[in-house]
Protein backbone atom coordinates (compact mmCIF):
# COMPACT_ATOMS: atom_id res chain seq x y z
CA UNK A 1 0.00 0.00 0.00
CA UNK A 2 1.26 3.48 -0.89
CA UNK A 3 2.28 5.96 1.81
CA UNK A 4 -0.34 8.45 0.61
CA UNK A 5 -3.07 5.82 1.01
CA UNK A 6 -1.82 4.92 4.47
CA UNK A 7 -1.89 8.58 5.50
CA UNK A 8 -5.45 8.90 4.16
CA UNK A 9 -6.63 5.88 6.15
CA UNK A 10 -4.72 6.99 9.24
CA UNK A 11 -6.41 10.40 9.10
CA UNK A 12 -9.82 8.77 8.61
CA UNK A 13 -9.24 6.39 11.54
CA UNK A 14 -8.05 9.21 13.81
CA UNK A 15 -11.14 11.29 12.95
CA UNK A 16 -13.45 8.35 13.69
CA UNK A 17 -11.59 7.67 16.94
CA UNK A 18 -11.90 11.29 18.05
CA UNK A 19 -15.64 11.34 17.29
CA UNK A 20 -16.18 8.08 19.19
CA UNK A 21 -14.27 9.33 22.22
CA UNK A 22 -16.36 12.51 22.23
CA UNK A 23 -19.54 10.42 22.07
CA UNK A 24 -18.27 8.25 24.93
CA UNK A 25 -17.54 11.34 26.98
CA UNK A 26 -21.06 12.64 26.34
CA UNK A 27 -22.53 9.28 27.38
CA UNK A 28 -20.45 9.31 30.56
CA UNK A 29 -21.60 12.80 31.47
CA UNK A 30 -25.21 11.95 30.75
CA UNK A 31 -25.23 8.50 32.38
CA UNK A 32 -25.98 9.77 35.89
CA UNK A 33 -28.93 11.87 34.75
CA UNK A 34 -32.14 10.31 36.12
CA UNK A 35 -35.52 11.69 37.10
CA UNK A 36 -34.21 12.18 40.63
CA UNK A 37 -31.16 14.06 39.38
CA UNK A 38 -33.01 16.25 36.91
CA UNK A 39 -35.70 17.34 39.38
CA UNK A 40 -33.46 17.65 42.43
CA UNK A 41 -35.66 15.33 44.50
CA UNK A 42 -33.92 13.38 47.24
CA UNK A 43 -36.33 10.49 47.30
CA UNK A 44 -37.28 8.19 44.44
CA UNK A 45 -40.42 7.01 46.22
CA UNK A 46 -42.55 9.83 44.86
CA UNK A 47 -42.12 8.62 41.30
CA UNK A 48 -44.09 5.99 39.53
CA UNK A 49 -42.45 2.60 39.04
CA UNK A 50 -42.75 3.03 35.28
CA UNK A 51 -40.62 6.18 35.46
CA UNK A 52 -37.96 4.33 37.43
CA UNK A 53 -38.13 1.50 34.89
CA UNK A 54 -37.63 3.96 32.07
CA UNK A 55 -34.58 5.35 33.89
CA UNK A 56 -33.17 1.83 34.24
CA UNK A 57 -33.80 1.10 30.56
CA UNK A 58 -32.12 4.36 29.52
CA UNK A 59 -29.07 3.55 31.65
CA UNK A 60 -28.88 0.07 30.14
CA UNK A 61 -29.13 1.49 26.61
CA UNK A 62 -26.37 4.02 27.33
CA UNK A 63 -24.18 1.27 28.77
CA UNK A 64 -24.71 -0.84 25.64
CA UNK A 65 -23.83 2.10 23.37
CA UNK A 66 -20.73 2.89 25.42
CA UNK A 67 -19.64 -0.74 25.34
CA UNK A 68 -20.09 -0.95 21.57
CA UNK A 69 -18.26 2.34 21.04
CA UNK A 70 -15.43 1.17 23.30
CA UNK A 71 -14.99 -1.98 21.23
CA UNK A 72 -14.90 0.10 18.05
CA UNK A 73 -12.22 2.37 19.56
CA UNK A 74 -10.20 -0.78 20.31
CA UNK A 75 -10.51 -1.96 16.69
CA UNK A 76 -9.51 1.47 15.42
CA UNK A 77 -6.49 1.48 17.74
CA UNK A 78 -5.51 -1.93 16.38
CA UNK A 79 -5.82 -0.63 12.80
CA UNK A 80 -3.61 2.35 13.69
CA UNK A 81 -1.08 -0.11 15.16
CA UNK A 82 -1.17 -2.09 11.91
CA UNK A 83 -0.44 1.10 9.98
CA UNK A 84 2.61 1.66 12.19
CA UNK A 85 3.95 -1.88 11.85
CA UNK A 86 3.28 -2.10 8.10
CA UNK A 87 0.58 -4.78 8.12
CA UNK A 88 -2.40 -2.50 7.44
CA UNK A 89 -4.40 -3.49 4.38
CA UNK A 90 -3.39 -7.16 4.52
CA UNK A 91 -5.84 -9.81 5.66
CA UNK A 92 -4.92 -11.21 9.07
CA UNK A 93 -6.16 -14.64 8.02
CA UNK A 94 -4.98 -15.27 4.45
CA UNK A 95 -2.43 -12.48 4.01
CA UNK A 96 -4.00 -11.18 0.79
CA UNK A 97 -4.61 -7.47 0.21
CA UNK A 98 -7.91 -6.15 1.55
CA UNK A 99 -9.80 -4.39 -1.24
CA UNK A 100 -9.87 -0.60 -1.32
CA UNK A 101 -13.67 -0.68 -1.40
CA UNK A 102 -13.71 -2.66 1.87
CA UNK A 103 -11.20 -0.34 3.53
CA UNK A 104 -13.24 2.68 2.43
CA UNK A 105 -16.34 1.18 4.02
CA UNK A 106 -14.64 -0.32 7.09
CA UNK A 107 -11.22 1.33 7.53
CA UNK A 108 -10.48 -0.77 10.64
CA UNK A 109 -11.06 -4.06 8.77
CA UNK A 110 -8.54 -6.78 9.57
CA UNK A 111 -9.98 -9.42 7.24
CA UNK A 112 -10.73 -9.47 3.51
CA UNK A 113 -14.34 -10.03 2.52
CA UNK A 114 -13.88 -13.77 1.81
CA UNK A 115 -12.27 -14.43 5.22
CA UNK A 116 -14.85 -12.28 7.00
CA UNK A 117 -17.64 -14.27 5.37
CA UNK A 118 -16.00 -17.51 6.55
CA UNK A 119 -15.71 -16.10 10.06
CA UNK A 120 -19.38 -15.07 10.08
CA UNK A 121 -20.48 -18.51 8.82
CA UNK A 122 -18.44 -20.20 11.55
CA UNK A 123 -20.02 -17.95 14.19
CA UNK A 124 -23.50 -18.78 12.88
CA UNK A 125 -22.80 -22.52 13.17
CA UNK A 126 -21.52 -22.28 16.74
Amino acid sequence: MKKADLKKYEKLLLEKRKALLEDLDDLRKDSANTIKDSTGELSSYTYHMADMGTDAQDREKKFHLASKSGRLVYHIDEALRRIQDGTYGKCASCGEEISTARLEAVPHARLCIACKEKEEKNKARA
